[in-house]
């Protein structure tokens, strides 16, 4: 197929208006007109001739190259018709658009993948499309929507899908953390201010101008936010990797974007000093912390009067998520053989609740009880019978084993905010919620129970997760873990010492005995 390069100019004739065309006398210079190139493309499917052309070069040498370039897309169908009708029905498309010659390795790629060559997709609308294919429960939806409405959008959106590059995701997550750690600090500022204000008398005319000097200050300052890191940063590429197959990409570039590892908060114990530590200060070591065994003890005696005891108890001992407690049916309860099985959860889809499946596979599990457990749930029946029997027709069947009085579900996130308000009436160290999950597990580890019953009972698909996330070392478990480990190794000094520990020992019990027995010689020689 034919090709070529060509200069031209736009002038035109003085007298009669019409193009000089070749015949411009000016075109002998290399400066004035423009070059443009023509190849000739496959016939259309009707007969049609076709060719591709482009003007506007303000030298040979570019549009020499844009012609090469061409001829280089062409070559990629030469061993095979359909793939040249391909290239050919490309070719139209950006010339028609102007759009930029598309890349001849990355159409060789999509040629060999058998996907579309004329994608123009942009990652915005190929995000709305992989939002509605996705077949999850409605609350995992509507965080994967908050990662595009907030982050991936404003920074992406507008990008075509095959344009996108790995510096531009690079760039992306780097302007979210800054900009997370930006509203961090100003919300860090915000309630300093407010406390400072909170210490300032309100009457006294020096008072009066501090408090209207800081009042103005926070009116200044910008509101608290809330900080939107992504939900999953890691599952970028799993996201991408489903436009593969469809065509917008051929590689993934969020699979060789190099993030830091997040930084997961460790489960630490409320022990006497960071108990201390917080009365003092009001901050908490961690976000994540667990009680002792005697703290647990301290809050249940404390609930023990409470309509949801049985509830608390149960998350406590044996480490039922907040849905999966919220969520639990009576016909999966089974007490008489001291069990029940965790398949349903109650969920928030932003303040609305709705049924689920458990979390994971996982999720899907047995949980032994323990008689005192199995008594308490037996009370907690009786009393929720008797409450059926008061709200008489208006009583809600939801066959939930904790409910409200009239037996419709509990929403989990007013059971977070009841759990809040009943360990700051406690005068315990704070908790969350599911850091009664974090206990659940060391109570048991604390009891001797095997790490695979461990895991188990918390529904985790491997013994790793239970051991790097959910536990903590209660002080107890770490001083036994320490003395075995000095045990297996035999230093000298100290066997020394134990030695020398043992002589005087032996000699101390000696020295009684003869002591002792000279005692009763000389009482018997003085009888």
């Amino acid at each position: 197929m034919k090709g070529s390069t060509y200069h031209r100019c736009y002038c035109r004739d003085a007298e009669t208006g019409k193009p000089l065309g070749k015949a411009c006398p000016k075109l002998r210079s290399r400066k004035h007109g423009s070059y443009s190139i023509r190849q000739e493309l496959p016939n259309a499917e009707d007969g049609t001739r076709r060719s591709f052309n482009r003007a506007g070069y303000e030298t040979l040498k570019e549009a020499q190259a844009d012609l090469d370039h061409v001829r280089g897309l062409l070559a990629l169908g030469k061993e095979d018709p359909d793939d040249l009708a391909l290239v050919a029905e490309l070719l139209v498309k950006v010339a028609d658009e102007k759009a930029q010659l598309p890349d001849i390795e990355e159409t060789r790629s999509r040629l060999k993948a058998g996907q579309d060559l004329s994608s123009r997709v942009t990652v915005g609308e190929w995000l709305d499309t992989w939002l509605a294919s996705k077949k999850i429960r409605k609350s995992g939806i509507t965080r994967y929507e908050c990662d595009v409405r907030v982050h991936l959008k404003p920074r992406i959106g507008h990008i075509r899908v095959d344009r996108l590059r790995v510096s531009t995701l690079a760039e992306m997550f780097t302007a979210i953390a800054d900009a997370n750690e930006e509203i961090l600090e100003n919300n860090a500022l915000r309630h300093a201010l407010k406390a400072e204000l909170a210490t300032v008398p309100i009457k006294g005319v020096e008072n009066r101008a501090r408090r209207k000097a800081l009042r103005a200050e926070l009116a200044e300052m910008p509101p608290f936010r809330r900080n939107h890191p992504p939900a999953h940063p890691s599952h970028a590429p799993d996201r991408l990797n489903d436009a593969i197959p469809e065509g917008p990409i051929t590689l993934n570039p969020a699979a060789h974007v190099k993030l830091d590892p997040a930084a997961k908060p460790k489960a630490l114990v409320w022990t006497p000093e960071r108990v201390a530590q917080w009365q003092a200060t009001g901050v908490k070591p961690s976000p994540v912390m667990v009680w002792t065994p005697q703290q647990t003890g301290a809050f249940l005696d404390f609930m023990a009067a409470d309509r949801l005891y049985a509830m608390w108890h149960v998350i406590a001992f044996r480490g039922l998520r907040r849905g999966e407690a919220c969520g639990q049916p009576w016909s999966e309860t089974n007490l008489d053989n001291s069990s029940l099985t965790v398949t349903a959860q109650l969920v928030q889809d932003g303040w609305e609740v709705e049924e689920s499946d458990p979390k994971t596979d996982g999720s899907f599990r047995t949980v032994a009880l323990d008689d005192d457990t199995v008594a308490v749930l037996r009370r907690h029946r009786e009393r929720q019978q008797k409450e059926r029997a008061d709200w008489g027709p208006a009583w809600k069947d939801t066959g939930r084993v904790f409910t409200n009085e009239d037996g419709s579900w509990l929403h989990p996130g007013k059971v977070t905010e009841m759990f809040e308000r009943l360990v700051t009436a406690s005068g315990l160290p704070p908790i969350r919620l599911h850091d009664l999950r974090h206990g659940a597990a060391t109570l048991a580890l604390a009891g001797g129970v095997d790490m695979k019953v461990v895991s188990e009972m918390l529904g985790h698909s491997s013994i790793k997760i239970t051991s790097d996330i959910y536990t903590s070392v209660l002080p107890e478990i770490a001083k036994d873990a320490a003395e075995a480990a000095a045990k297996l190794v035999p230093l000298q000094r100290k066997t020394e010492a134990e030695a020398h520990a043992k002589a005087a020992a032996e000699a101390e019990k000696a020295k009684r005995k003869a002591a002792k027995k000279a005692k009763s010689k000389a009482k018997k020689a003085k009888g």
